[in-house]
């Protein structure tokens, strides 16, 4: 496989309008949950046996990012999340965003910056929930392609993710725990599961 790491040929596929929330601050403190599927729904991270995800080396992969996001990113923090054959869910919060400018982030602390009329200075636009998802579809991509060259893992077409995602802010506890449990039991419902293929 050279030149094309990985990828199957391109296929004309139709652009999706956002479907984030109209003038929502998605860099506002809060806890999101997010559904990030593969493009075409290909079942690359492995599969449902007896109700339990069976993850292959790929969706290992996936699994491991996801929890070293707050390694990385400190003003994140990452709560339940389940690997499907096709589609990731999982539970992100927000807790700060201080990044000091060319520093990486969490250099300059908000509690610790001086201020200057109530704005910590020297403190960058803070990320957005957008900005968290696009980065672990980078670096996830990018680790795909290196087993796709390097381990013979499943060819994809052209893109390992669909462009976009879906979200849903979490505004209580008890809509948390549904949430949570909904992630928790996804395997056992894979075959009601609207991204089953």
């Amino acid at each position: 496989m050279t030149g094309n790491h990985g990828v199957l040929p391109q296929q004309g596929l139709p652009q999706r309008k956002s479907i984030r929330l109209k003038g929502y601050d998605y860099s506002r403190a809060g806890l999101y949950f997010i559904t990030i599927c593969t493009q075409m729904r290909l079942c690359l991270f492995g599969e449902i046996r007896n109700g339990e995800m069976i993850l292959n080396d790929a969706g290992m992969m996936i699994k491991t990012l996801w929890h070293e996001i707050p390694i990385y990113y400190h003003e994140f923090n990452v709560h339940e999340f389940v690997v499907m054959p096709n589609h990731v869910h999982g539970i992100v919060e927000i807790a700060s965003n201080p990044k000091s400018v060319g520093a990486g982030p969490r250099a300059c602390p908000v509690n610790k910056c001086q201020r200057t009329n109530g704005q910590p200075q020297g403190v960058a636009p803070t990320m957005s929930l957008s900005d968290i998802v696009h980065r672990f579809k980078t670096l996830t991509t990018k680790r795909y392609i290196d087993g796709v060259n390097n381990n013979d893992w499943q060819r994809f077409n052209k893109k390992l993710w669909q462009r976009n995602f879906y979200e849903h802010i979490i505004r209580d506890h008890e809509s948390y725990l549904k949430i949570a449990e909904y992630i928790q039991t996804n395997p056992l419902k894979w075959r009601e599961d609207k991204y089953y293929e």
